[in-house]
């Protein structure tokens, strides 16, 4: 499942000013919401419950918050590069500032962890990475999150 299909062009934002974790969430739910129609509330619910079973934050910098939700049609995901790195109790203790929000159809089962297994495998990419902290430019983000080197091909 390629990033691209994951990722609207107008679902990443670029500089995102946040003061913590749940600051982060809230601003990134709302964007959420926005693109699949649904309560702002009720995405952020279904993170924070998902965050008290462990943190999203995968280590080096980046958390990957996720979540079923009845009533979206397909898997729907919003990026955030943070402005400042907040804490987000990541298994490296290092603060996170590329947040990466995957919302999945409540019944798509394998679907649900295959895109979550690709934007991980996006997202370990050194260089993807280094060039998306390097820009505040939504439409580079988006792309470098689109390209699929040929080492983490799906």
């Amino acid at each position: 499942m390629p990033t691209a299909v994951l990722i609207a062009p107008n679902a990443i934002i670029p500089a995102l000013k946040v003061n913590g974790k749940k600051q982060a969430l809230q601003e990134i739910a709302a964007k959420a919401a926005v693109l699949t129609g649904q309560s702002d509330r009720a995405i952020l619910e279904i993170l924070l419950q998902r965050e008290k079973l462990g943190s999203t934050g995968v280590g080096n910098g980046i958390a990957i918050p996720h979540g079923k939700l009845s009533g979206i049609k397909r898997i729907t995901g919003v990026f955030a590069r943070l402005e400042t790195p907040v804490d987000f109790e990541a298994l490296d203790d290092q603060p996170v500032d590329l947040v990466f929000l995957l919302l999945a159809p409540e019944g798509a089962g394998a679907d649900h962890l295959k895109a979550l297994s690709r934007i991980a495998r996006v997202l370990r990419d050194g260089d993807t990475v280094a060039k998306i902290r390097g820009t505040k430019d939504a439409s580079a983000i988006h792309a470098f999150l689109s390209e699929t080197p040929a080492s983490h091909a799906a």
